[in-house]
């Protein structure tokens, strides 16, 4: 058994809770058990787990694994922490909000043996999936995404970073991009922006990204997609599934933490999430260098 706590108890720290407390039977889920939960603020039990401090979670020889659910910025310091103190993590995406600390975390998570865990719950639903096989074979010409929003809260990072989501979307579809123009449009008076990110696929071919947020936009993915045979313009729904989002990414750590996955999908995996990172990270210059 892996002994777990819970960093941070927003929504997703409490949907990790309730997932620990009832794993998916004869799952690899089923090796965690809850120890505690960790939060800046004085608490009261939470589903009946209790609230331990940092420097316990860190100490504590029952305690193998951490749930990172800390704002994005806090991320690198908190995995930095849980890693020196010999502790497997999972953190919420993205791992970091630069792409030379989530390398060097990677790094030290090898360097240690340790199981280092980025969620990436987006590639686990229904409208992903169906997407995925309706375009497989097909030959993109051309495609955007266009992610709408509100307004995000304090410590969620620069765009690129803090919808890595459907950077990773776009990657896990169309395999590695480069960048080649990225512009940001801000209104902080009216908590308006508009990030705007141009890619060439490994065949030339252009796909761009938009992240718009503001107070009233609903939360919508727009696509179009044009392939060689067909254009797509509307998501699939796809067929909803018993288990859930988070469920089915603890049941994919506990594999790892198993040796149940094989090494070439570890290292395909760990590619794709520094390669979204990297191009977060480029898409950041961009706009800084368009907005000096």
């Amino acid at each position: 058994m892996f002994g777990s706590v819970v960093v941070g108890l927003g929504i997703a720290g409490g949907v990790r809770i309730r997932d620990l407390l009832a794993p998916l039977p004869s799952s690899a889920a089923e090796k965690f058990t809850v120890k505690g939960f960790v939060s800046r603020r004085t608490m009261e039990d939470q589903q009946g787990v209790q609230q331990i401090p940092l420097e316990e979670a860190l100490s504590r020889d029952d305690i193998n694994v951490a749930f990172v659910c800390t704002e994005n910025t806090s991320h690198e310091e908190h995995i930095r922490q849980f890693l020196e103190a010999g502790k497997h993590v999972c953190v919420e995406y993205p791992m970091t909000t630069n792409y030379s600390s989530a390398a060097a975390l990677w790094e030290l998570a090898q360097q240690k043996g340790l199981v280092l865990h980025e969620e990436h719950i987006e590639l686990f639903t229904p409208d992903f999936k169906q997407l995925k096989k309706d375009i497989a074979g097909k030959q993109l010409e051309e495609g955007s995404l266009h992610f709408t929003g509100g307004p995000l809260k304090p410590g969620f990072g620069f765009p690129a970073f803090s919808g890595i989501s459907r950077l990773t979307w776009l990657v896990d579809l169309f395999g590695e991009l480069s960048v080649k123009a990225a512009t940001l449009e801000e209104d902080e008076d009216r908590k308006y922006s508009k990030m705007t990110a141009h890619f060439l696929t490994k065949d030339q071919k252009p796909l761009s990204w938009i992240e718009e947020r503001g107070p009233g936009m609903g939360r919508t993915k727009r696509i179009n997609l044009r392939f060689d045979s067909c254009t797509l313009t509307e998501l699939p729904a796809g067929q909803r599934e018993a288990v859930g989002l988070f469920m089915q990414d603890m049941v994919l750590f506990g594999r790892k933490l198993q040796g149940d996955v094989p090494p070439e999908e570890l290292q395909a995996e760990q590619r794709r999430i520094l390669h979204c990172l990297q191009l977060a990270e480029n898409i950041r210059q961009l706009c800084q260098s368009t907005a000096a």
